[in-house]
C-alpha cells in the first residue's frame, strides 16, 4: 500500500485529473489526500499544474520517493509575449486512470457538482489558445455524461468546442435527459448556432452559458449566432455571457465596441485578458466595469470613475 499526496495549482475548480487519480488509488487500497504542507509524508506525489505562471511547491513532502508531474502548466512557455505549447513536456494520465469515475469526495466543498468533458479538441487552432495544439484539430467525443455524472444537481461542462463535434446532438440530448442544471463553462462557438442547435441548447436546464467574441473578422457570424440563440431562450443577461478577449490584437476602441455589441443583444460581456500582467490600465478598468453585473448596471462605462481622481473613462480614454 502506498501513501499518496495530490497537489494542484487550480483553486477555483476541483482538479479532474486528481479526482481520477484518487479513485484509482482508492480502488487499489492506497492512502491518499490533498497536499497540505511540507510536513506531510508520502511515497508518491502527483502534481497537476494548469497555469504556466504559478510556482511549484516551495517545500516538498518528507520521504517522497516519486514525483509525477502533469498538466498544461508544465508544457507552456512564454516567448516574446506569446504562449508556446510543447506536447513533449506534458504527461497524460494512463488510459486505466483516465477512464475512472472521478472521486468527488476529494473536494467535499464542491458537493453536488459534476465536472467533466464530453469532447476534446477544437478545429479553430487560434494562436492565443493551446487547446488545438494539445488536444487536436477535431472535436471528438471522449465520454458519455454518465462517465462523470451521477445525479448531481449541477454539471460544469468543460468542453472547449462542443458544437463542432459530430456527436453534438446526442451529447446535448444526454444533458437534456439528465434534468440537471448545466454550466457551459467555456465559450461556445456562436458561429455554429442555428435555430435547431439553439433549441437543443435551450432545452437543457441552463445555469450559465458562455459564448465568445474573440475575433473581429468573425463579427457578422458571431452576432448572428448570438441573435439566433436569443430568440430561443428566456435567459436574462445574468445567465448568458460572452467572453471578450483583450490584450491580444485589438485596440481599446475595438474592445469597447465588442462590449457594446454583445450588451445590445442582451448578453453580459466578460473581459478575458491575454498574457495577464502585461495589459494596460484601460483593460483593467474595462474588466472591472464589464465583469461586475452590479457596476455595469449602476453606470455606463463612459461615466464610470475607476479611481479617486474623479475622472470618467470618457475623459481618460477619449471614448464615444
Amino acid at each position: 500500500m502506498s501513501n499518496v499526496l495530490l497537489w494542484s495549482d487550480n483553486h477555483n475548480f476541483p482538479s479532474i485529473p486528481l479526482m481520477k487519480l484518487s479513485a484509482y488509488h482508492k480502488a487499489h487500497g492506497d492512502s491518499f489526500k490533498l497536499y497540505e504542507s511540507g510536513f506531510d509524508e508520502c511515497d508518491i506525489l502527483y502534481m497537476s499544474k494548469v497555469f504556466s505562471f504559478t510556482d511549484d511547491l516551495e517545500y516538498y513532502p518528507l520521504g517522497c520517493e516519486q514525483i509525477i508531474r502533469g498538466g498544461s502548466g508544465y508544457a507552456i512557455s512564454v516567448e516574446s509575449g506569446i504562449e508556446c505549447y510543447n506536447a513533449e513536456l506534458e504527461s497524460s494520465l494512463p488510459v486505466e486512470i483516465e477512464c475512472q469515475y472521478p472521486d468527488y469526495s476529494l473536494y467535499p466543498e464542491f458537493t453536488g457538482i459534476a465536472y467533466g468533458f464530453l469532447t476534446r479538441g477544437c478545429r479553430n487552432d487560434c494562436p492565443f489558445c493551446i487547446v488545438s495544439k494539445k488536444e487536436g484539430l477535431e472535436s471528438k467525443k471522449v465520454a458519455n455524461l454518465s462517465d462523470f455524472w451521477k445525479d448531481q444537481q449541477l454539471i460544469k461542462l468543460m468542453d472547449s468546442n462542443l458544437l463542432y463535434s459530430k456527436d453534438r446532438e446526442d451529447l446535448l440530448q444526454q444533458l437534456i435527459h439528465s434534468g440537471a442544471k448545466v454550466d457551459y463553462v467555456q465559450g461556445l462557438d456562436a458561429r455554429l448556432v442555428t435555430s435547431d442547435i439553439a433549441k437543443l441548447i435551450s432545452a437543457t436546464q441552463i445555469a450559465m452559458i458562455h459564448f465568445a467574441f474573440d475575433n473581429l473578422k468573425d463579427e457578422a457570424r458571431i452576432l448572428r449566432g448570438l441573435e439566433i440563440f436569443s430568440k430561443h431562450t428566456n435567459l436574462t443577461d445574468r445567465n448568458r455571457r460572452v467572453y471578450i478577449l483583450t490584450n491580444y490584437d485589438t485596440t481599446h476602441h475595438e474592445d469597447w465596441y465588442r462590449v457594446q455589441k454583445v450588451r445590445e443583444l442582451g448578453y453580459q460581456p466578460y473581459i478575458t485578458i491575454y498574457n495577464k500582467g502585461t495589459h494596460p490600465q484601460f483593460i483593467t478598468d474595462l474588466a472591472r466595469w464589464s465583469n461586475s453585473y452590479f457596476i455595469n448596471r449602476s453606470c455606463d462605462f463612459l461615466d464610470y470613475i475607476p479611481r479617486k481622481d474623479g475622472k470618467t473613462c470618457r475623459q481618460l480614454y477619449g471614448l464615444k
